[in-house]
């Protein structure tokens, strides 16, 4: 089977929006080609990543890929990518070059030649992620997360994902009742089960997200305390929680803000990423102003995340 690929090289602040325009428009899955991966520090031997070759990413900005069936209309789809890029500048993110290009691949082009890419890593000083085709070393200690990412979602390897992990590690209490707003593959809604979390709703509007989060729960065997659900945000969401994951974009917390109040119990957290660092101090105050303060705010690289109490 032959797919089309469409190619959008932009910057790696506008990566996950990027992404998110690819799949809205119908991308079966989507690949990024990150040059940050040349030169990243791995913690040992665990996590390595060997075999990469730089002639396969840019020397500026990022990649991303996305795969469609052959029949789509190539020219429509790039117009209509090109015409969601230039709205970009809108949501406060740089779209880079923004250079659109398509191609017809084979489906081994893309569904099983980046597997070998992702081995297991450890994201932070408990937790482990592991993709199902690879054995984690048993020689490690900590929390393994066994995941499928269905290529679209997250691996744990992206700053805005493990910086969530970390406050997640520190600002979790056993028994919370936790809502992760855009669960992705699930890896947020995994991980706070596993450290301890009485309850995770997992939300997301895109079915396939919703999918494969319960896909991989189940997968890592806390499917009894892992619901997902479609849904807008928290639109509908009628549940209270201890605490918030919002693994996002800085517009789409600002939208957000004075909602999570109305679902974070007193003395509950949020904890927010995929902030671009220039980006944090509107963040910060749309939140003040919605009643929560800021606790703890961490970066790696143009990224920020934050921990805010009510």
């Amino acid at each position: 089977m032959n797919w089309l690929e469409i190619r959008v090289h932009t910057s790696s602040e506008a990566v996950e929006a990027v992404s998110s325009i690819l799949m809205e428009l119908g991308a079966g899955g989507t690949v990024i080609d990150d040059p940050e991966v040349l030169t990243r520090s791995w913690d040992g031997p665990f996590g390595e990543i060997a075999g990469l070759n730089p002639r396969d990413y840019p020397e500026e900005g990022v990649v991303v890929r996305g795969y469609f069936p052959e029949s789509t209309p190539e020219g429509m789809l790039a117009g209509r990518v090109r015409d969601r890029l230039a709205k970009l500048p809108d949501f406060g993110l740089d779209p880079g070059p923004a250079e659109v290009s398509c191609r017809i691949v084979s489906e081994e082009s893309w569904e099983h030649a980046w597997k070998k890419y992702y081995k297991p890593v450890r994201v932070t000083e408990r937790l482990i992620v592991c993709p199902v085709w690879e054995k984690a070393d048993p020689g490690q200690s900590g929390t393994v997360i066994r995941l499928d990412p269905g290529m679209a979602f997250g691996t744990g390897t992206h700053a805005t994902t493990q910086m969530c992990l970390r406050l997640l590690e520190k600002h979790l209490r056993p028994g919370d009742r936790v809502i992760d707003v855009g669960c992705g593959s699930g890896i947020l809604s995994i991980a706070a089960a596993k450290l301890g979390a009485g309850s995770v709703l997992a939300v997301d509007l895109d079915e396939v997200a919703v999918r494969k989060t319960r896909e991989n729960a189940g997968l890592n065997g806390v499917q009894d305390r892992v619901s997902v659900r479609t849904g807008d945000l928290l639109e509908g969401v009628t549940e209270e929680a201890d605490l918030i994951l919002a693994n996002l974009l800085a517009p789409i917390i600002l939208r957000l803000a004075r909602d999570l109040c109305r679902v974070l119990r007193p003395g509950g957290r949020l904890i927010a990423s995929g902030i671009v660092s220039d980006q944090i101090r509107s963040v910060q105050k749309a939140l003040e102003d919605a009643g929560l303060e800021t606790v703890e705010t961490i970066g790696e690289g143009d990224w920020v995340a934050l921990a805010a109490k009510r």
